[in-house]
């Protein structure tokens, strides 16, 4: 029954050389989810409160974090061929460890998932009516769940679409906004709102995409090589900042508001209506896919039994148009903001114990000359779970800095700390039975 339902896309195991990419077809759908609404949103709350030129310097510092988190990562991602939550189980966190991920990430991306439905639906009933808000969050979530089932293929044909009308539609849309003002007088204009310091847009660019860069292995497994982990990321997220961010710093100048989205999609008429499903479908879809991912990792870890990532994806895609519709998402809205500050150590420690400690690392190098994934893994890492916390709450409370990249600096150095006075140690060893199946069958 299960495997009916979409395919597995090598949610538990490697992906296979043959069913890697090219760095362009990954880089599309990188492109896709930073090119979002929300990036024009962050892009006109950044140039509301700074002038044109101190905020290409935000976006270029905020860029260059996000670069590099994401390049690291991605990295392991490309080398292992494993989803992040995978990956987690022998890269500081064990197999418990990994499941909390796992289950964070499902939590967390199924959650923006509805929001961003529902946010589609308002859309939909604004430009066009027909049905009420309740009928578009249900029509728009279940068109994205079908693309989503059918895996990373179906999506990257998804972003071949989306992603250039997107880019068409939108700049039709700012071109002819701008095209009013004298872009001169808008390069050089104060801020039309309260001063935003050169830290505080900083951490706004990072922290907008900090998420998407610690989940970046659920990407990068189907790159071929590390080279195109760095050119995807470089050209993805590059353009993206800057074309969608600064095309918002110019809009929020030229309208003297941060709330230039809703300018941009209904000052243009019928085209606004295609704005939004292309600027929502293109990062909707990866926020079901590695909730999907996460959730089987999840589920593979407590049971001890192999999740069929299409089934599990159908179903929390329908469980999350379902709480579009009815309304409830949007009360969680600040539960999900705060889960999200658990994510930035997640990446300083597997980076650490991947480049650094390496403590399991010989594990993965051997089992990745096999073609398999280890064996076994620890339970249980306590050290990983205090340095965890503790980065998470430093990131939390300490209002100094950036506080996505406080929280993953700290992780890093502290999980190096641990790792060089010998506390990384694992607690038990579990097989890692739920991906045998699917390994030998590969």
């Amino acid at each position: 029954m299960a495997s009916s339902v979409g395919v597995d896309d090598y949610a538990l195991t490697r992906v296979p050389d043959h069913a890697r990419y090219s760095w362009w077809s990954v880089a599309v759908q990188r492109f896709g989810q930073v090119s979002a609404l929300s990036q024009f949103l962050l892009g006109a709350t950044v140039g509301f409160g700074m002038s044109f030129w101190p905020a290409v310097l935000a976006f270029t510092l905020g860029s260059v974090i996000l670069e590099l988190i994401t390049i690291l990562v991605g990295v392991i991602g490309v080398r292992e061929g494993l989803s992040t939550s995978m990956i987690a189980r022998w890269t500081g966190f064990g197999r418990g460890g990994s499941a909390l991920i796992g289950l964070a990430i499902g939590i967390s991306l199924i959650g923006w998932f509805g929001i961003q439905s529902a946010v589609s639906a308002q859309g939909l009933v604004s430009l066009i009516g027909g049905l009420p808000e309740w009928g578009w969050a249900l029509v728009f979530g279940l068109l994205v769940t079908a693309i989503v089932v059918r895996g990373f293929h179906s999506m990257a044909w998804t972003a071949y679409l989306t992603v250039p009308a997107f880019l068409i539609l939108v700049g039709w849309s700012v071109i002819s906004e701008l095209t009013r003002h004298d872009l001169g007088a808008l390069v050089s204009s104060a801020p039309p709102g309260p001063s935003l310091s050169l830290l505080q847009g900083t951490t706004l660019v990072a922290g907008g995409f900090i998420v998407g860069a610690v989940i970046t292995p659920d990407m990068t497994r189907f790159n071929r090589s590390t080279s195109d982990v760095v050119k995807q990321t470089l050209v993805g997220i590059t353009l993206g900042e800057y074309v969608i961010g600064l095309s918002g710093v110019l809009l929020a100048h030229a309208v003297g508001s941060a709330g230039i989205t809703t300018i941009v999609t209904s000052s243009v008429g019928w085209i606004g209506l295609l704005i939004v499903i292309a600027g929502t479908m293109k990062i909707n879809d990866w926020n079901l896919y590695s909730s999907g991912l996460g959730v089987v990792n999840f589920i593979g870890t407590v049971s001890g039994r192999k999740a069929h990532r299409g089934l599990v994806t159908a179903v929390l895609g329908v469980a999350g148009s379902l709480l579009a519709a009815v309304g409830i998402l949007a009360k969680f809205t600040d539960f999900l903001t705060v889960l999200g500050v658990a994510f930035p150590p997640i990446a300083g420690i597997m980076v650490a114990e991947y480049f650094v400690v390496k403590k399991w690392r010989g594990d993965l190098e051997s089992a990745r000359a096999r073609g398999t994934v280890p064996e076994d893994a620890p339970v249980w890492v306590p050290a990983t779970l205090v340095v965890w916390i503790a980065a998470a709450l430093f990131g939390e409370f300490v209002e100094w800095g950036l506080p996505s990249i406080n929280s993953l600096v700290v992780a890093f150095v502290l999980y190096v700390v641990a790792g060089k006075l010998g506390l990384v140690r694992g607690i038990g060893s579990s097989r890692t039975a739920d991906a045998e199946p699917a390994v030998q069958s590969a």
